[in-house]
């Protein structure tokens, strides 16, 4: 079985957030695709099997559980999907997910996925996750993806020093931290602490982008934004709402090719 290491978010090798794609001939049990993942010790590895109707499954694991949504994984699987000339450049690919179908298509200067919505809610939040964190928001959200926190300056971001140790005492938690752009050219930035899926910080995270368009929308009345997200890696990630749905779009880069024996 191929195995290839895709660099997703960015579009130079080394960057962005490094994704494995296992093209499958048939389905596995998900023990084995697990312990797949744990070897690979990458965010996410996704597994990918070609449907009769000419679709895909596709599933994600992280080194320590499987995941409901992955964007750069999901990036990562549609880029080697035409690059090896497995689907036509001109066709978009569905992904049969348990997420529901996330539809790829290919743009002139990106991939483009079709993802849920995920409509955040202001609410008081728990003063140890504030803690772990390391700085009081301005403003804390929720969604189906976690915990958003609002700063004043995208200096503020990248200044958090997150508490590893309390933040994996504390069970199932994702927070998403976010600013605006500033003077980069970005609308906004931001970075995801992903404990409860077995690893510190994400280098960059397609699927936060579903809540940070919605929180974003809301707070500007606009619906397009072209993204930053400040990890150690970095990557840029364009997100557009249309209704219930969120457009997440960004560049991709083959890095490593292998079989798995």
């Amino acid at each position: 079985m191929r195995l290839v290491q895709v660099d997703a978010f960015t579009g130079k090798p080394f960057a962005g957030n490094p994704a494995a794609v296992c093209l499958l001939d048939a389905e596995r049990e998900a023990p084995w695709m697990q312990d797949v993942a744990a070897e690979m010790n990458l965010s996410e590895t996704a597994f990918v099997v070609r449907r009769p109707d000419g679709g895909f499954d596709l599933r994600w694991f992280t080194p320590s559980i499987e995941v409901d949504l992955c964007g750069h994984a999901t990036l990562a699987s549609a880029h080697v999907l035409w690059e090896d000339e497995m689907v036509a450049a001109e066709l978009s690919i569905a992904f049969h997910t348990r997420s529901g179908v996330l539809t790829c298509h290919k743009r002139v200067d990106r991939i483009e996925m079709d993802f849920p919505n995920r409509p955040v809610e202001e609410i008081d939040a728990p003063s140890d996750v504030i803690d772990a964190i390391g700085a009081k928001p301005l403003s804390t959200w929720r969604s189906i993806g976690g915990y958003l926190f609002e700063y004043e300056s995208a200096d503020d971001i990248r200044a958090l020093k997150p508490d590893p140790s309390a933040m994996y005492a504390i069970p199932d938690l994702y927070v998403c931290v976010t600013a605006p752009g500033g003077t980069d050219g970005f609308d906004f930035v931001s970075r995801f602490f992903a404990p409860g899926a077995g690893f510190d910080e994400d280098p960059v995270t397609g699927s936060a982008h579903c809540m940070l368009a919605d929180f974003w929308s809301k707070r500007s009345g606009r619906t397009d934004f072209r993204a930053y997200q400040a990890s150690a890696r970095g990557g840029v990630v364009f997100a557009r709402i249309e209704g219930d749905r969120v457009h997440i779009g960004g560049q991709a880069v083959t890095v490593l090719r292998g079989e798995l024996v």
